[in-house]
């Protein structure tokens, strides 16, 4: 075969992302906090992008031509993110009405996003309350403060470099030696200096251990008799309940064993930790779920996080008179961009809304009666019901949180496995085995159940499991075996 140029042609598939796509998928894997974020940004690039609080009235963007998406800008790039809402919000067959209040949360089909956008968040500002809090002080702060007043000269630097080796809950992790040879000066100074600073507002930091921890805030206490030193020393017998061998070791009797302990645990064993960190973020729920009056259900976006978006369509009219070439692509530029924000916010609500809408509809009894009731459920069964791919059930379900009656919850959470029943009816969802199981073990009293009589319990209440399925499940729970129980309210009753 000769060797030489021709011409060919081949015929191949491959997905091709569109920006519109691209943006509908980033949008749907952002929680409403992020989604706020991520809205600020926007707003601060796009100069026709507009909040209804920055314009008085929103009158702005209000009927003015153009403000709605158009099909050129990302129609049919996202038909695969969003599919037909009228038929997710049929009421289920059986079982309570599920009265889904969707008006307020995602346009009706063909509706103007821009409008829909417009309205969004139409239920006010949330306040940060821990906005109002004041800064805390971090525990580096505290003790440096205390270790102005307390050394001079070359104390206090050897003092400012072992605070700042302490890790948050306020422990010493390297040894004195190690320290005072990266000082260039003996140990003894450094352990002077350590001493100081373990008499320190927390009490029991600079510890190097456990033990001296507790032994520290028992010396504060004027508790630290050698008794109490001796059970200190002995924590392990504590922690495995052995008051035979702390009665031997203590040299006192059975009563003043049971004394030692209670004081034991009023000892902070993380003194650190009650300065500094960062505060905790709270957790903002996504979608409510509220009982309606007929007692079906409503579900609805959290609008309060997110700002109520509009282009401003006369601002755009003023900077367009005069402009030349490249201000106008500019400006055409900033519109389309607009554009497609606004429909991939209303696909997103759309899409948030279509699986929180059969997530209810499985798990209907979770809300009706609490855990008990879960039932075994996958993110290819919501899918499969909503005419999505699993893989965008996964992004609209990853960290985002539902709030009901019953408290806040990731949607995550009522996707569970199954456990086989032994009447070979419906599977259980493995989170309410789960919670039979602590259930039972909450209420044994001093019957102490142990792994193998809970699997009868359980087999005979429907449930088939394997002892070894039972002792990872209550492992996963943080409950500890029937020994362990029994110790340890030999230790409560001491």
């Amino acid at each position: 075969m000769a060797i030489g140029p021709r011409l060919e042609l081949r015929q191949s598939q491959q997905l091709v992302m569109t920006p519109q796509l691209q943006l509908a998928i980033k949008l749907l894997t952002l929680t409403n906090v992020e989604l706020e974020t991520y809205i600020g940004e926007e707003l601060d690039k796009n100069p026709l992008l507009r909040t209804d609080g920055e314009i008085e009235g929103g009158t702005a963007g209000d009927g003015a031509p153009g403000t709605e998406a158009p099909e050129a800008a990302g129609g049919p790039a996202l038909d695969g993110v969003s599919s037909r809402l009228d038929e997710l919000l049929a009421a289920p067959e059986t079982g309570t009405p599920l009265d889904i209040d969707a008006s307020a949360d995602a346009p009706a089909p063909g509706a103007d996003a821009a409008d829909w956008s417009d309205r969004h968040g139409e239920a006010g500002e949330a306040v940060d309350f821990d906005s109002f809090a004041a800064a805390e002080r971090s525990l580096a702060e505290v003790l440096e403060e205390q270790a102005g007043a307390a050394f001079t000269g070359a104390d206090l630097v050897i003092a400012r470099h072992l605070i700042d080796l302490l890790d948050e809950a306020g422990y010493l992790g390297e040894t004195v030696e190690e320290i005072a040879d990266r000082l260039g000066i003996e140990p003894d100074a450094v352990e002077c200096v350590l001493r100081r600073i373990q008499t320190f507002e927390p009490c029991g930091v600079g510890a190097r251990s456990l033990a001296e921890c507790i032994a520290i805030q028992a010396r504060e206490a004027d508790r630290l008799d050698p008794a109490m030193a001796a059970l200190v020393a002995n924590l392990d017998l504590v922690a495995r309940g052995d008051l035979l061998g702390l009665v031997r070791v203590c040299g006192v009797d059975r009563e003043d064993v049971a004394d030692m302990i209670r004081e034991l645990r009023r000892y902070d064993p993380k003194p650190g930790l009650r300065h500094g960190g960062e505060r905790p973020s709270s957790v903002v729920a996504d979608v409510f779920i509220r009982r309606g009056a007929d007692g079906g259900w409503q579900i609805e976006l959290n609008q309060a996080t997110l700002p109520r978006l509009i282009i401003d369509r006369d601002y755009q009219a003023v900077l367009e008179r005069g402009a030349d070439k490249a201000t106008n692509s500019f400006l055409g530029d900033c519109v389309q961009s607009a554009n497609w924000l606004l429909k991939a916010l209303d696909q997103r609500a759309r899409t948030i809304v279509k699986v929180a809408t059969e997530l209810v509809k499985h798990q209907q009894g979770f809300f009706e009666h609490g855990v008990s009731a879960l039932k075994p459920l996958t993110l290819k069964t919501i899918a499969d019901a909503i005419e999505m791919h699993e893989s965008t059930v996964s992004r609209v379900t990853s960290n985002k949180y539902l709030q009901c009656e019953r408290g806040l919850f990731e949607l995550r959470y009522f996707f569970t496995s199954g456990v086989a029943t032994g009447t070979g009816g419906e599977a259980a969802s493995a989170l309410a085995v789960k919670d039979r199981i602590a259930r039972l073990i909450a209420a044994e009293g001093d019957d102490t159940l142990s792994d193998d009589k809970l699997v009868e319990i359980l087999r005979a209440e429907g449930f088939d499991l394997a002892r070894r399925t039972v002792a990872k499940y209550r492992e996963a729970l943080g409950l500890g075996s029937s020994v362990a129980r029994r110790r340890a309210r030999v230790l409560a009753a001491a």
